[in-house]
C-alpha cells in the first residue's frame, strides 16, 4: 500500500456537492492499494501514519504524532497512486488492486487507524471527489508498506 500524507490545518472532501468528510488540524491521507497488498499492509500503514512524529512539540520540533497531538485524519482512496507514467503519455494502472480488494483494504486501514484512537473521516470509495486542504508547513510524505 502507498499513502501520500499531508499535515493540514483543515481538509475536506466533497461528493456531488455534499461534504462527505471534513477535519480541522491533522492529516489528509490519500491511500492507494496494489494487487499484492494484504490486511497486514493496511495495519502496518495505519500504525506507521498515526505514529509519525510530524507535529510540533512545545519547542517547535517535529516530535509529536497524530495520536499525541489529538488531530484527526481524512482518509481518501486514490487508485491513481499506482499510476505508472514511465512509458508513453497515459498512465498505466495495471498495478492498482481491483475495486473489491482495494475497498476491503482501504476499510481495513480506516479500522486500524480508528483503533489507535484517531477520529477518521473519509471520502466515498470510487466516487468523483473534490478534495480541499490547507497544507501545514508544508509537510507532505510518501509512506509505503513492505509489499
Amino acid at each position: 500500500m502507498r499513502a501520500v500524507v499531508q499535515r493540514v490545518t483543515s481538509a475536506s472532501v466533497e461528493v456531488e456537492g455534499t461534504i462527505a468528510g471534513e477535519i480541522g488540524p491533522g492529516l489528509l491521507v490519500l491511500v492507494g492499494v496494489t494487487k499484492t497488498d494484504t490486511a497486514k499492509d493496511a495495519a502496518f500503514l495505519a500504525e506507521k501514519i498515526v505514529n509519525l512524529r510530524i507535529f510540533a512539540d512545545g519547542n517547535g520540533k517535529m516530535n509529536r504524532s497524530l495520536v499525541e497531538s489529538g488531530g484527526a485524519m481524512l482518509a481518501v482512496s486514490q487508485f491513481t497512486l499506482y499510476g505508472d507514467c514511465r512509458k508513453g503519455r497515459r498512465p498505466s494502472f495495471d498495478a492498482a488492486a481491483p475495486a473489491e480488494q482495494a475497498r476491503a483494504l482501504y476499510e481495513s486501514f480506516i479500522v486500524a487507524a480508528r483503533s489507535a484512537g484517531v477520529r477518521v473521516e473519509t471520502g466515498v470509495f470510487q466516487a468523483h471527489m473534490r478534495v480541499s486542504l490547507v497544507n501545514d508547513g508544508p509537510v507532505t510524505l510518501l509512506v509505503e508498506s513492505a509489499s
